[in-house]
């Protein structure tokens, strides 16, 4: 690769990682500003922040959202582990269409996810509350989690499993000793996936949640309706730097894997 094309890579990556990320830092920045109408230029201050504190909506509903989407990533990791074991080491009957299956819930709009999921509990004579907002979150990580787990499974190999087995290893000894650990960052990946699909859903957690109950995503949609806050750009920037700090642990424990 030549001088002026690998220039010219430089600064298409750099262009991209401004694209990506410019707003993110714009809204950061803003966080730190004390002006109330996001003015330049900026004058540092811990103002909006400490207003957080006494934001007991947004509090509640940073706590609802993270403690909604730990216990329906666990759900779904879980439940898609299983089924990405079946579906990569077993062979049955209509294993190719329940794989077809898989796709049409990612690519269907959460939005008709959502009304048909309300329209079915109505149905069921099910009043919206946590389980039937749980419900919702779980149903659309799953098929996340299977995929990323399968793809782990797919890439390990049968053999190991098979060469435990014929030293007389029972199928969950050699289940706990030897896949396991095999497909252990494909289970990490698919979890913090399946966390970030439910903590950033709003669509599923405005139509499923019961009366009174309110999301992060929920709420910051009901506040910028009623006239924006920089508190928001507070929140938001201490969820940010939660996430990308779990995001870069489980890629380092992946990529030591």
């Amino acid at each position: 690769m030549g001088r002026t094309t690998r220039l010219m890579a430089y600064v298409y990556i750099a262009l991209a990682l401004i694209f990506l990320y410019a707003p993110v830092l714009v809204m950061m920045l803003m966080a730190f500003n004390r002006s109330q109408l996001n003015e330049l230029p900026i004058e540092f201050d811990l103002v909006w922040f400490r207003a957080l504190m006494h934001n007991e909506r947004l509090i509640q509903a940073t706590i609802n959202s993270v403690v909604l989407a730990i216990a329906s990533a666990l759900t779904a990791t879980l439940t898609g582990t299983l089924a990405a074991m079946a579906l990569s080491r077993y062979t049955f009957k209509g294993k190719g269409l329940l794989q077809i299956m898989l796709i049409p819930p990612i690519t269907i709009p959460w939005l008709i996810l959502a009304v048909a999921m309300l329209l079915m509990f109505f149905w069921l004579g099910v009043q919206r509350s946590l389980l039937t907002l749980y419900l919702g979150h779980v149903t659309i990580q799953l098929p996340y989690t299977i995929l990323v787990v399968g793809a782990r499974f797919a890439g390990t190999d049968p053999s190991l499993e098979e060469a435990a087995t014929s030293l007389g290893a029972k199928p969950w000894r050699t289940f706990w000793r030897v896949t396991f650990p095999l497909v252990l960052p494909g289970i990490m990946a698919a979890a913090l996936f399946a966390f970030t699909v439910s903590f950033d859903n709003f669509v599923i957690s405005y139509f499923l949640a019961p009366p009174g109950v309110s999301t992060l995503p929920v709420e910051i949609y009901s506040a910028i309706r009623k006239g924006f806050t920089p508190e928001i750009n507070a929140v938001s920037t201490i969820v940010f730097f939660i996430s990308a700090t779990s995001v870069l642990l489980v890629g380092r424990e992946i990529s030591f894997a």
